[in-house]
């Protein structure tokens, strides 16, 4: 039986990667002084849950397994990484600051964290991240990008000021159409001048109560690498608009034009194209509110379960701006589907928990597909939604696959 499950777990879900099995470096003895090895990365960033899968370094993407975001709030340890430059150094939390200005502000000002925490009112609420670009390896042809998985995706507790309130009492003109955000985030170049990322949201969601500015995370400092000392968070939309290691709001009499808001970078065709074909930029769109997506986080994939016993599944489901409002799960490849109990959200803009009991009709191999339906009826494809060339936007059906023994 153990060899029918090693092997089972070998053929259904790959081969343990390379990284993670430990070698000895052959011919160490002949490397020539001063190379350097071309190695696979060793370490996580402190404080990182050491199953965490590492996409790149510089900067750090990093990737959370599906089975490791079974909590109902995801820990900081579990927290996907989605980075476009290098983290700040030498930060000066006594006298780090947030300013506000722009050409549609009627006086810019500019706020100390201290100020920040002890001035006005705070507020916590827990909110879905997801990347632009979750799910992207599903897609055929691949795109370019980062090959996430389906585990780009978190949903922790924030505590910070709403941005509405510093806003009013800013001041805005009625010509401003949206904000834009800078961090202190490093450029890859090592240039100064250069911004890594500098995205933004129309005015309407930047005025939201669940858009915050936020110092904490479930309770604690938010972590380095996710925005400390301070961050935007926007809740429902593309992970890119909630800027890290926040110090400067623009408001904007116009589409924010920062860098990654040009060309193709987190943009969708606005009609549907054939996979792999070219879009011509003014045939493209803003990514907004992210589409209706579930996961199953428990049981792990390659589970081997003995005949006659029932299978509990739970996960989450989410759906951008909106509520989801039913969850399925089939094990027929999507013939039938049983319907999940759905959980209310802990506040707008948070993912919602389900769980299901299935019986399997006999022992095999089966595929169980998860599938979420949002309160304007958008149901998750079963196959891979409309290609776009950046690999944005995949919601089709997370599945499992498990063994009745």
């Amino acid at each position: 039986m153990e060899n029918n499950r090693r092997d089972f777990i070998k053929k259904g879900f790959g081969i343990m990667a390379a990284a993670s099995i430990p070698t000895s470096f052959v011919f160490a003895e002949k490397r020539p002084e001063g190379i350097k090895s071309l190695s696979f990365p060793e370490d996580l960033p402190a404080g990182k849950h050491k199953e965490l899968t590492v996409l790149s370094e510089k900067p750090w993407n990093i990737e959370t397994p599906v089975h490791l975001l079974d909590d109902e709030v995801t820990p900081a340890d579990k927290i996907f990484i989605r980075n476009n430059g290098l983290a700040p150094e030498n930060i000066d939390v006594n006298n780090w600051t947030l300013t506000i200005e722009g050409e549609s502000v009627k006086t810019a000002r500019t706020f100390s964290l201290k100020d920040l925490k002890t001035k006005y009112k705070v507020h916590t609420y827990q909110l879905q991240l997801e990347c632009g670009g979750n799910s992207r390896s599903g897609f055929s042809p691949q795109t370019s990008g980062n090959p996430w998985g389906d585990g780009a995706i978190s949903c922790a507790e924030w505590t910070g000021v709403r941005l509405k309130d510093l806003l009013q009492e800013t001041g805005i003109k009625d010509d401003a159409v949206y904000i834009g955000y800078y961090g202190k985030d490093l450029h890859l170049s090592g240039d100064p001048k250069k911004s890594s990322i500098s995205r933004g949201v129309p005015m309407k969601k930047a005025l939201e109560d669940e858009t915050l500015i936020a110092w904490a995370m479930n309770g604690q400092d938010i972590p380095l690498m996710n925005g400390y000392p301070l961050r935007l968070v926007v809740g429902g939309w593309p992970g890119s608009t909630s800027g890290k290691w926040l110090d400067r709001i623009v408001v904007r009499n116009k589409v924010h034009d920062g860098e990654k808001m040009q060309g193709d970078d987190y943009k969708v065709p606005v009609f549907p194209i054939e996979p792999g074909a070219k879009v011509k930029p003014e045939d493209m769109k803003i990514i907004e509110s992210m589409p209706v997506k579930s996961l199953i986080t428990y049981p792990k994939t390659g589970a081997m379960i003995s005949f006659g016993k029932k299978l509990s599944l739970r996960g989450h489901a989410w759906a951008g701006d909106h509520e989801v409002k039913e969850m399925f799960v089939s094990i027929d490849f999507g013939t039938t589907w049983q319907k999940c109990e759905l959980a209310k959200p802990k506040n707008r803009l948070a993912w919602q928990h389900w769980k299901t009991e299935i019986d399997f009709p006999q022992k095999g191999y089966y595929e169980v597909w998860a599938k979420a339906t949002d309160d304007q009826g958008r149901s998750q494809p079963m196959v891979m939604p409309a290609w776009n060339p950046k690999g944005y936007l995949n919601n089709s059906c997370h599945r499992i696959a498990v063994k009745i023994v």
